[in-house]
């Protein structure tokens, strides 16, 4: 099954650079959650109102291949897809991409649906419907 691929634009701030001027490998995150956040908004379900509705993607685990360094002030195209969507997961993947079409960064996500008490939770059926579009595995409910 071919999902959709979702796209976030980022540009790499100073403050993300070490003196080698490339990202620090953490910040990473930082530019993946982003996404995730700018993703979730896109759907019509910010992170904050799913929170409201008692309902959090805290991660679980995370895989990040570094293939080649971004600088100060590249412009990066994230992208980000679902290759899990299960009755309380979801696994995320992600591709990020530079202006000269570099492969920067390749990695995973994985989130468990839970309340904001972190218990196990089902994904709400309409944000399930929402996110199939972008499942890109034979995966489902």
């Amino acid at each position: 099954m071919s999902g959709k691929t979702f796209r976030h634009e980022h540009r790499v701030t100073y403050a993300q650079c070490t003196l080698g001027n490339h990202i620090y490998y953490a910040r990473y995150l930082d530019i993946l959650e982003a996404a995730r956040g700018e993703f979730f908004r896109a759907l019509g379900v910010p992170l904050a109102s799913l929170q409201e509705q008692d309902t959090a993607f805290p991660v679980i685990e995370c895989h990040l291949k570094y293939k080649s360094p971004a600088r100060y002030d590249d412009a990066l195209d994230v992208e980000l897809w679902l290759e899990e969507l299960d009755r309380i997961r979801l696994r995320i993947g992600y591709r990020i991409i530079n202006q000269l079409d570099q492969l920067i960064l390749e990695g995973t996500s994985y989130h468990v649906c839970t309340s904001t008490a972190e218990k196990p939770k089902r994904l709400p059926p309409e944000l399930t419907a929402s996110l199939r579009p972008y499942l890109r595995t034979t995966h489902s409910l």
